[in-house]
């Protein structure tokens, strides 16, 4: 019986593990994560060249990210699909504050926004998978 329970708990273990690398291995979420970093990290110091600059490539990033397939094995789809419908709705609003030239403190605001919302989409992949910058 205890043979049984151990390999039980070693499959479900394997399963756990295999749904958390699909999440890690989701391309365009880890497409968009490198544009995040490239744009928000130099925004926490002040420097909001590099946003204004790849706010394009950062739409573009979304919507390749919202239109891409949720691995099979994370919960929380309908979370997910409607936190990526958040996350391109709030790149359009930032490309659009953008080019009226909006004050760097409501550009720094709107992408600590967006930065907020795609920590709620890592969170809804897995426990384990942990956003790093």
């Amino acid at each position: 019986m205890k043979n049984i329970k151990f390999l039980f708990a070693a499959i479900a273990l394997f399963f756990i593990s295999f749904a958390s690398a699909q999440a890690k291995d989701w391309k365009e979420k880890n497409e968009f994560h490198k544009v995040m970093s490239q744009t928000f990290h130099p925004a926490e110091e002040g420097n909001l060249a590099p946003i204004k600059s790849k706010i394009a490539e950062m739409q573009a990033k979304a919507v390749a990210f919202q239109k891409s397939e949720i691995p099979a094995e994370l919960p929380n789809k309908e979370e997910i699909k409607k936190n990526l419908d958040e996350l391109v709705n709030g790149t359009k609003v930032l490309a659009k504050k953008i080019k009226k030239n909006a004050s760097d403190e409501v550009i720094k605001t709107q992408l600590t926004a967006l930065h907020d919302v795609f920590h709620k989409i890592v969170g809804l992949c897995s426990a384990e998978d942990k956003h790093e910058h």
